[in-house]
């Protein structure tokens, strides 16, 4: 098992140094960042001193070596480096002159934003919350529906309940987020607000206008966590009752009922745990791209979350931003997989990992 997650994290390793590569490419030739940093005022003399701090005047491939590093965990920088940009982790290194390196193992550093100058990680160490808890209302929406729906599908085959089901599956496949998060936002949000309650826009938290404390809003989760989870419900409900008609036709089904035992312990206990393994596949994996997919739902309901973050952050070309959040979400789908494939061997002792 260690040598299959080494392995697994390896090329996660070798994924995130493609999509750093990726996204470091795409942006070149976007604006000039150190014009974007130093605003509308400035002399040459300023924007020099920018460009040399963020090694604009080094060739493109450089460029890239220097980011590779800012952002990789193990890394060697200067005691300049490490002092100007506040660097946290261990360093390794003799000479303690400003110009002498270090060996560092660190937390990655994002860079600085060309906006607020904040530092990367803590703009999306601060939104990541409010992405997570989205992520995960809209998941255990998708799977206390979800599952039960398919099971009572499968079993009721043929009859009305199968066939809603199925249809009402089908559109909630079809239909965009972005599309159905308007209609959801406009219809509970606004046309409705006096009797939901509800609002288009809110953030996970509300500001007491009082003390200025933070403290739970989870009444603005609702349309956001049920736009969200619709694909994923209907994805679930569908692989759930083909997953249980495949079982139920399986002849330790039979034997189960010839032994006398009740039809809802052989349904949700013998049928049920058999047929969760490509629903646990697809559990992890669309909680992986939830995280991707939740951008425009945030940005629509106005929700403090990374998605959010990222799409500001594109308007304004803060590219650092863009990218952080990037790598960022990139590194969850990646530890999302393996967390899954872990998961299979739990669930059903016939699957291994090696």
């Amino acid at each position: 098992m260690m040598k299959y997650i080494t392995k697994r994290l390896l090329y996660g390793l070798l994924v995130l140094v493609g999509v750093a590569m990726l996204v470091f490419f795409l942006f070149q030739g976007f604006g000039d960042p150190s014009r974007l940093v130093m605003g509308q005022s400035g002399d040459a003399r300023t924007q020099a001193n920018i460009r040399r701090e963020l090694y604009l005047d080094q060739p493109k491939w450089k460029q890239f070596i220097f980011y590779l590093n800012d952002v990789s965990p193990i890394s060697v920088h200067t005691r300049d480096e490490i002092r100007n940009k506040k660097l946290k982790g261990l360093f390794i290194g003799r000479s303690a002159g400003p110009n002498s390196y270090a060996f560092a193992i660190k937390v990655p550093y994002l860079r600085r934003s060309y906006q607020s100058k904040r530092e990367v990680g803590t703009i999306l160490m601060e939104a990541l919350p409010g992405t997570l808890l989205l992520a995960f209302a809209a998941m255990l929406i998708a799977v206390a529906i979800g599952i039960p729906l398919g099971v009572v599908a499968a079993v009721k085959q043929n009859t009305w309940v199968d066939t809603s089901s199925v249809f009402a599956s089908i559109i909630g496949i079809s239909a965009p987020s972005f599309f159905i998060g308007i209609i959801i936002a406009y219809v509970f949000g606004f046309a409705l607000s006096n009797w939901t309650g509800l609002h288009i826009t809110g953030s996970w938290f509300d500001i007491d206008e009082f003390s200025g404390q933070r403290h739970l809003a989870l009444k603005n989760l609702i349309l956001p966590a049920i736009t969200l989870g619709i694909r994923p419900l209907a994805i679930i409900t569908q692989l759930t009752r083909s997953a249980m008609l495949d079982v139920l036709d399986q002849d330790y089904i039979r034997t189960a009922y010839a032994k006398g035992l009740k039809k809802s312990a052989v349904i949700w206990k013998h049928a049920l745990r058999n047929a969760l393994n490509p629903v646990v596949t697809a559990i992890t994996g669309w909680f992986a791209e939830l995280l991707a997919g939740a951008f425009f739902v945030e940005y629509i309901f106005g929700w403090k979350g990374i998605g959010k973050v990222t799409v500001d952050a594109l308007e304004k070309l803060d590219f650092p931003v863009v990218m952080g959040s990037v790598l960022v979400t990139a590194t969850f789908f990646i530890l999302i997989n393996i967390l899954a494939d872990i998961l299979y061997g739990v669930i059903d002792p016939r699957v291994t990992v090696h």
